[in-house]
């Protein structure tokens, strides 16, 4: 052998000699398994990290299971009318393939006689070739055949960067290698946009208020009906700006000390503009001059009257912005005097489309430092709850209407 490469021991070696010298000359030297010293058992960190690493793996799998079930949809829906009535309901895919994509249809053809053979088919819908292409193998079918997709998606370049932003996320999963939040957050975008391009309808998230994530809609009903927990105000706007939450509101239901999410972040002349686009607004503020004002003030240390100023300051914006309507009667506010518990801010609470915003008070925290909980309204009829089980956001609803019921208007 070449004195660069590894010798091993003569077949006939002396065994004697490798007794008596240890290893023979030549031969490499290897740990047994118990010098090795290797520690098999998982720490708190490791677990930590793996089930965070399974976690974003799931939610990418399941953005990635909707893509291609759509792109799956779609390629039926437009190839098998011009293949199927020539070559058949079991090789028009073959057909559609071409010279070009022989290989990897075979393959799925392959596969799914194994399949078949071993009874792995759970669903005889799934009992066609096209189940068993991969998602780059559906993609390649329909850049084939674009012209005939062509009048159905409107721009193939958006369609092609989004499937290769997906591609990364696809890789990692199918993989089982580490998937980073960074990576993550462009699978779900990227999911989201081919939804939106191969028209998947309803459902489909967009830029409008919070949209519905794959995950929330899947397994929603785990968690009633919240879809976002935030330690802080801060950090709920980060994901959910006013603009977004109040935006498009039909109606806006808000109960609270003096509703500073609404009345220090949403301009008057924007909230003019939403009222005169027909939303109607019933806003309750805690009465300045009751005594829940001044307990509340000694909870978090204030001076005496500052927060009745500041919850008297936030009615006389809302007061001018209510004059500045056509239609007075649309904006209405009131004042309560019982003991605050919490604030809400309800958007749409009478459709399927509401979100909520809920705080609980604490008792040494402002209302910008308190918990948050994000409420979606319908969403355990989506996520196939019992009709008959109310979710948090009726909860508050109620709550609102309650409190709405034994208060007095500000004229």
């Amino acid at each position: 052998m070449s004195s660069g490469g590894l010798e091993l021991p003569p077949a006939d070696g002396d065994p004697g000699e490798e007794a008596a010298g240890g290893t023979p000359p030549g031969a490499v030297s290897l740990a047994r398994p118990g010098e090795i010293g290797a520690e098999l058992d998982w720490g708190a960190d490791a677990w930590s990290e793996v089930r965070t690493r399974a976690r974003r793996a799931g939610r990418a799998y399941i953005w990635l299971n909707l893509v291609e079930q759509r792109l799956r949809a779609v390629v039926a829906a437009v190839l098998r009318p011009v293949y199927e009535p020539v070559h058949g309901e079991d090789e028009w895919v073959v057909a559609a393939a071409g010279p070009a994509g022989q290989e990897w249809v075979q393959r799925a053809v392959a596969v799914r006689e194994v399949s078949r053979r071993k009874g792995y088919l759970l669903d005889p819908a799934d009992d066609n070739v096209l189940s068993f292409l991969t998602l780059p193998q559906l993609r390649e079918l329909l850049v084939q055949h674009w012209p005939c997709f062509e009048p159905y998606l409107d721009d193939r370049r958006e369609l092609e960067l989004a499937l290769d932003e997906l591609e990364v996320a696809r890789n990692v999963v199918s993989r089982n290698r580490a998937l980073s939040r960074t990576v993550l957050a462009q699978a779900e975008r990227a999911s989201a946009r081919l939804l939106d391009i191969l028209g998947g309808g309803a459902g489909i998230p967009s830029a409008d208020r919070l949209p519905v994530d794959a995950v929330e809609d899947l397994v929603g009903d785990r968690y009633a009906d919240v879809v976002g927990v935030h330690p802080d105000r801060v950090r709920l706007q980060r994901q959910l700006p006013v603009e977004d939450l109040f935006g498009s509101a039909r109606r806006l239901d808000a109960v609270g000390i003096g509703l500073n999410l609404l009345v220090q972040n949403y301009s008057g002349r924007r909230l003019v503009r939403l009222a005169e686009d027909g939303c109607r607004a019933r806003l309750l503020f805690l009465n300045p001059a009751s005594s829940a004002v001044r307990r509340r003030e000694r909870e978090l240390g204030l001076k005496k009257g500052e927060m009745s100023r500041s919850v008297e300051m936030n009615i006389m914006h809302m007061r001018r912005v209510r004059d500045r309507l056509s239609a007075p009667s649309a904006f209405e506010i009131r004042v309560f005097d019982e003991t605050p518990r919490f604030t809400a801010y309800l958007v749409n609470g009478d459709g399927a489309d509401g979100l909520a915003v809920v705080q609980p008070y604490l008792r040494r925290a402002r209302g910008m430092e308190a918990p948050v909980l994000v409420l979606r309204g319908g969403a355990r009829g989506r996520s196939g709850a019992p009709s008959g089980e109310d979710g948090l956001f009726d909860t508050y609803r109620e709550e609102f209407e309650g409190v709405w019921a034994d208060s007095r208007p500000v004229s």
